[in-house]
């Protein structure tokens, strides 16, 4: 896509943030951030989630990763934390929509708590991201959100403190050991 001609605000501000040097970086309602490195602790959550799904991620065959998330129709485009899709739509090179996933994962930091807690949270269940789960590092909680609507998602399990044993449903049918977040 060249930026010759790029009226649209949606196009031109995914267009921006798809070619910036960091890799990371995302549209949250309109607003272009970068993210900063994430900290040894944001990383270890993420791989602790990452490891107790991973033989269920492999029986379903899908994978596990923090690609582009473009939510069309508005001026938001994600890069959750870890995400799990059909393999066969991962090999497609672009972005993917929520609904494509069966689960986003989002760890919050101080930065970001309120961002994934109310606004990514209400995206992702708009755009029909089947789970939702929010590992709370500020709160030390975790919460499981499910049947998204137009409004948000219906269903909520959480927030459970750290140590709380978390289900996931089907597909998953996997119970997470919350204690190493």
């Amino acid at each position: 896509m060249s930026t010759a001609g790029v009226s649209d605000p949606e196009q031109a501000l995914k267009y921006a943030v798809q070619h910036t040097q960091d890799d990371r970086a995302e549209v949250v309602e309109g607003v272009i951030h970068t993210r900063r490195s994430r900290s040894w602790d944001h990383a270890a959550a993420t791989e602790t989630i990452r490891d107790q799904i991973t033989p269920r991620v492999a029986e379903l065959r899908c994978i596990t990763g923090s690609g582009n998330l473009d939510l069309p129709k508005s001026q938001n485009w994600y890069v959750p934390d870890l995400a799990v899709v059909p393999a066969e739509l991962a090999r497609g090179g672009g972005a993917l929509v929520p609904d494509q996933t069966l689960l986003v994962v989002e760890v919050t930091s101080e930065s970001n708590a309120e961002t994934d807690r109310v606004v990514k949270r209400k995206r992702y269940a708009e755009y029909g991201a089947p789970l939702y789960l929010l590992v709370d590092r500020v709160e030390r909680s975790v919460s499981l959100f499910s049947e998204p609507g137009p409004l948000g998602y219906t269903r909520a399990d959480g927030p459970h403190p750290f140590g709380v044993p978390v289900r996931l449903p089907e597909p998953f049918e996997v119970v997470l050991d919350t204690s190493g977040l």
